[in-house]
């Protein structure tokens, strides 16, 4: 039975993570990172098969996650830490010349978890469509996760790789949009609109779920009602509304906290709304 209290806890430990690593350097994405915080804990803590204990980069009968909008790094970072597939501790190198966790995630410092470069945006769903073929020629039936900004939908590679999911029936993987409505220069809708979403998705080939991205037991009951639509030869794609800077009052409703970190006093105001759950690191 799904224990939504924990995982809310986790989450707001997340968030809390997240504040302190971009405060500590003074750079970084909180804005969507936080937004994001309820997916990527259910993701990891409660949907995906996955074994933190071992991790390579096939990743052979375990569920796969791709994070194509990278810039949320600190996001992931501390749901990979906090997931077990490295040291809590690390999380205090964010940003550190010489580190592993660098503002994007890259794999090249056999960093675990990682397995693609996600600084640029637009090009996680071309990997997953590899890494979700990639397990279906195999006769591997763990699926395929990936997380985009809506902003990032403004990249051509994305409908390319959406076109070649439904074309070759990759129905063992799960699309995430994090449709937030705002991007680093403003809204998305004044920067360049991407019209109605659920229709374009639709009409590339792929079965669509909504669902409310910053209410816990929203998204457990979202992404398992996405889980059911997997296996019949069609590719599925969750949007997934959420709130940039989700649980912080004052990074919320503005996409001026993007790309932007917080000061002394912000960092103290921010940590007074988010409470210690787990231990900080």
């Amino acid at each position: 039975m799904t224990d939504i209290k924990k995982l809310e806890q986790i989450a707001t430990q997340v968030r809390r993570d997240i504040v302190r690593m971009v405060h500590g350097v003074q750079s970084g994405h909180p804005g969507g990172s936080l937004g994001c915080a309820d997916f990527l804990t259910a993701l990891y803590f409660e949907i995906m098969e996955h074994n933190p204990s071992y991790f390579d980069m096939n990743g052979k009968d375990q569920d796969l996650f791709f994070l194509s909008n990278g810039h949320i790094s600190p996001l992931f970072y501390s749901v990979l830490a906090r997931s077990g597939y490295f040291e809590v501790s690390e999380l205090a190198s964010f940003r550190l010349l010489n580190t592993r966790l660098q503002g994007h995630p890259t794999p090249h410092d056999g960093l675990p978890g990682v397995r693609i470069a996600s600084g640029s945006l637009g090009q996680g769903l071309s990997a997953a469509c590899g890494a979700a073929l990639a397990k279906k020629l195999n006769g591997d039936t763990k699926l395929v996760y990936t997380l985009h900004g809506d902003g990032e939908l403004q990249e051509g590679q994305i409908w390319e790789a959406a076109m070649f999911a439904a074309a070759r029936k990759i129905d063992n993987l799960i699309v995430t949009v994090d449709y937030n409505g705002k991007q680093i220069d403003g809204p998305v809708d004044e920067v360049l609109s991407l019209g109605n979403l659920k229709a374009k998705w639709e009409a590339f080939g792929f079965v669509v779920v909504e669902m409310d991205g910053n209410k816990m037991e929203e998204v457990v009951k979202g992404i398992r009602h996405a889980q059911t639509f997997t296996g019949k030869g069609k590719p599925v794609c969750i949007l997934m509304r959420t709130e940039m800077g989700n649980g912080v009052d004052f990074m919320m409703h503005t996409h001026k906290w993007h790309g932007s970190a917080p000061n002394d006093e912000q960092l103290k105001s921010a940590l007074d709304q988010l409470p210690v759950t787990l231990g900080d690191y």
